[in-house]
């Protein structure tokens, strides 16, 4: 990403909250962005995620181009990104296996029955395989998260992106997790971005970027 600015709102209301920001993230690399709430971390995630349309500067996101991009080739792109929220998302009448089989939809020449055992395979590699039946109401926080994990990681995403994914976990569940997408980084070589407030996990950073007021202010080597 380079130069990327960003604005809600138009004339009087305009508030910038990204100016000039500029990111890179190599494979297999594991970045946290920390920074006080209102800095702009969740804006770039999304950006990043193409999950809103870019306005000013340059971003190649696994090989696309965002600036100019049209809603269709954001949509492809996300289909390549996994998304891990602070609140999990799963929906409450599915069973875990049917909430992670669901992502699999976007990836066609897939049968339900594909997707079905590729999600139980998932749950298995989070260490849930004996709760792949349950919904997500007989699942404890820590388990619920898992699921999430194991949501984005089924389609072998190039690209992990997550928003305070252990915020609501305690701390042997929040590094259950990521252990888990830590993994994930250095056996496949997909790159992470994880925002985060959560000093519990930052040994887990190759790079520690922090942002303030929509700019990056102290990019830093982990300790």
């Amino acid at each position: 990403m380079s130069g990327i600015t960003f604005a809600y709102g138009e004339g009087a209301l305009r508030r910038e909250v990204l100016r000039e920001v500029d990111l890179s993230i190599a494979p297999g690399e594991i970045v946290l962005l920390t920074g006080p709430s209102g800095s702009g971390k969740t804006t770039l995630l999304t950006l990043i995620g193409a999950l809103r349309a870019m306005q000013d500067g340059q971003a190649r996101v696994l090989g696309q181009e965002l600036s100019g991009a049209s809603e269709s080739d954001r949509v492809k792109l996300r289909g390549r990104i996994g998304f891990i929220f602070q609140n999990h998302n799963l929906l409450g009448f599915l069973t875990a296996r049917q909430n992670v089989a669901m992502s699999l939809e976007l990836h066609g020449g897939m049968s339900e029955g594909e997707r079905l055992t590729r999600a139980g395979e998932m749950l298995s590699a989070v260490g849930l395989a004996d709760h792949a039946e349950k919904p997500p109401s007989r699942l404890s926080g820590g388990q619920r998260q898992r699921v999430a994990v194991a949501r984005a990681l089924a389609g072998e995403p190039g690209l992990i992106l997550a928003d305070e994914p252990t915020a609501a976990l305690d701390k042997v569940s929040g590094q259950e997790v990521v252990r888990l997408l830590r993994d994930l980084a250095k056996t496949r070589g997909v790159p992470i971005l994880l925002v985060t407030h959560d000093p519990r996990i930052l040994d887990i950073a190759d790079r520690i970027v922090a942002m303030e007021d929509g700019r990056i202010v102290q990019p830093a080597k982990a300790a």
